[in-house]
């Protein structure tokens, strides 16, 4: 699947599958879907409630439990974020 790359570090990634791991209820995994989705980012949604691996997966690669939980195909991971977060996180450092 391929995304619209926002800048930074993403910009050179020309193929590429998040991760969001979310609860179906929490308000920050709603908001986090719904702005990923508005801008055309391709990802995965994981609902960790529903699976118990993946809900272990994103407790070892994130040290936590809270939602939402992103997963970069190279390993990062953004945990409990807001959409301020998120957007900093996917422009990448600013040179």
């Amino acid at each position: 699947m391929v995304i619209i790359p926002l800048g930074g570090w993403l910009a050179s990634v020309e193929s590429v599958l998040m991760k969001l791991y979310i609860k179906p209820w929490c308000p920050w995994c709603i908001e986090a879907v719904e702005w990923m989705t508005r801008r055309g980012l391709e990802f995965q949604p994981v609902d960790v409630l529903s699976d118990a691996r993946a809900f272990e997966h994103m407790r070892k690669i994130s040290s936590q439990s809270l939602t939402p939980t992103l997963e970069m195909p190279d390993g990062k991971v953004l945990a409990d974020f807001d959409t301020r977060e998120l957007e900093r996180f996917l422009e990448g450092p600013k040179s």
